[in-house]
């Protein structure tokens, strides 16, 4: 889902399962088109656990729904992705319906390759917006204009090892970890469970390799505590607060010189710690929950840690959008938002990957509920710490890997602080000089004869 450490989860399994073959060919999944069916053509990247759960989602909306034929495209995660869904919707021949990172909104051609959602249709199908949680709602808008409807999010949380926690005497009577509430809380935490693992750092995360996006990550949940901002409303403006920020990052380094995190771990490595009991914590994002299961490690999952104030945490959201078309069939248009409108309304079935709905009556489904560790971690959906509007930002894109690559040094000690802030803002201020690929008087097409309200 979200830079090169995503790419590698996004493997799709092995074995003989259909899914896999669809996905790794790109091609479309059949579920069985009748004479009489209203087609749905739907792209997505969801591969491994996630592809399979939509997979079923799109089988028992088939099932339940026998007047629409929903033809599921499966195609590479990442920017040949986005690439795809860019020239399809410049063209205006493009799929009825595409799964999309909701931080990448605003560098996709809004209004000239993604079509407004019409509020009126969304709202015959049964959604409406305070059904969602306000930020991520608030975040699918561009200009006032609502181009995409919120899934999901899917923030950075903390897993904990229950055996080593256990031990270490972090858990609380009822088996879960005891929250920490600021950062001697937290620093106090790892140093037991360093001391129980007789030395060995306690904390995994993606912090080292090339195309590192795990610091940025943890950067952008702990800066934006404190109330930390990167750029103006209009993405014109550095707003970056030293003082704040730097506080993070002294954080972040202090943790690899105590040796309270691995500085030597890349995203596979920092997994593979955790998964074998190698890391008592490890910082990433929801979507391992599935695999960690599989693999029957000891553990559950809480919210990223508050160090700062509040308990913000980075993330981005899956989103639905509607890739531009020349002519729009009316018939194909209402099927898609049903289809759209049961994906989100049974979104409990999709939390099972790990990600929590962003639509907040299936927060309190029981069946949601039920869910654990996924449920555990609900309450930050209103917490998010979203990339700003710019087309430089989202899943996969320049502005965690420059990040990335400034903050990596200062967690393994190559680098202080205000050499990487330093050399973070430098970057910022090079991407926001660099040309826009979608400028602003091809957004201006939005407002021309397709303004759906």
């Amino acid at each position: 889902m979200q830079g090169p450490p995503d790419i590698s989860r996004r493997h799709l399994l092995g074995g003989g399962l259909a899914l896999v073959g669809a996905a790794a060919t790109g091609c479309a999944i059949p579920v069985g088109l009748g004479s009489a069916q209203t087609r749905v053509q739907y792209w997505h990247f969801l591969g491994a656990s996630d592809g399979i759960i939509m997979n079923k989602m799109v089988q028992a909306f088939a099932r339940d729904n026998t007047d629409i034929f929903v033809e599921e495209n499966v195609l590479a995660w990442g920017e040949p992705y986005y690439t795809k869904i860019a020239m399809a919707g410049s063209g205006g021949r493009s799929p009825d319906l595409a799964t999309f990172h909701l931080a990448r909104l605003a560098g996709i051609g809004a209004g000239s390759i993604l079509d407004p959602i019409n509020v009126k249709l969304l709202e015959e199908a049964g959604l409406r917006a305070s059904d969602f949680s306000p930020p991520i709602w608030e975040r699918a808008h561009l200009d006032g204009v609502l181009y995409a409807i919120p899934f999901d999010a899917h923030p950075m949380v903390q897993y904990y090892n229950t055996d080593i926690c256990g031990k270490a005497g972090l858990l609380g009577p009822d088996g879960k970890l005891t929250p920490t509430k600021n950062q001697e809380e937290l620093v106090a935490a790892l140093r037991k469970a360093k001391e129980v693992m007789g030395g060995k750092p306690p904390l995994a995360f993606d912090a080292l390799g090339l195309g590192t996006v795990g610091p940025w990550r943890v950067w952008y949940s702990l800066y934006p505590q404190s109330g930390g901002t990167l750029l103006s409303d209009d993405g014109t403006k550095i707003t970056i607060d030293d003082a704040k920020a730097l506080e993070a990052l002294r954080f972040m380094r202090m943790l690899g010189q105590e040796g309270l995190c691995d500085t030597r771990t890349d995203y596979g490595a920092s997994v593979a710690n955790f998964t074998n009991g190698q890391a008592a914590f490890l910082w990433n994002g929801d979507w391992e929950t599935t695999g960690l299961k599989e693999r029957k490690t000891p553990f559950s999952m809480t919210r990223f840690p508050s160090v700062f104030g509040s308990g913000a945490a980075q993330a981005d959201c899956h989103s639905f959008v509607l890739p531009h078309q020349r002519n729009r069939d009316p018939e194909v248009e209402r099927a898609t938002y049903r289809f759209i409108a049961y994906l989100v309304k049974n979104s409990a079935d999709w939390a099972v990957a790990g990600h929590v709905p962003a639509y907040l009556p299936a927060l309190e489904k029981p069946e949601y509920l039920a869910l654990q560790p996924q449920s555990e971690y609900r309450s930050v959906i209103t917490e998010v710490s979203l990339d700003p509007q710019v087309w430089f930002a989202g899943s996969a894109s320049r502005l965690w890997i420059e990040f990335g690559q400034a903050f990596s040094p200062v967690i393994v000690g190559q680098r202080t602080p205000e050499e990487g802030l330093a050399a973070a803002k430098d970057a910022l201020a090079r991407l926001m000089s660099a040309p826009n690929p979608f400028p602003d008087e091809e957004l201006s097409l939005k407002h021309i004869g397709r303004c759906r309200s």
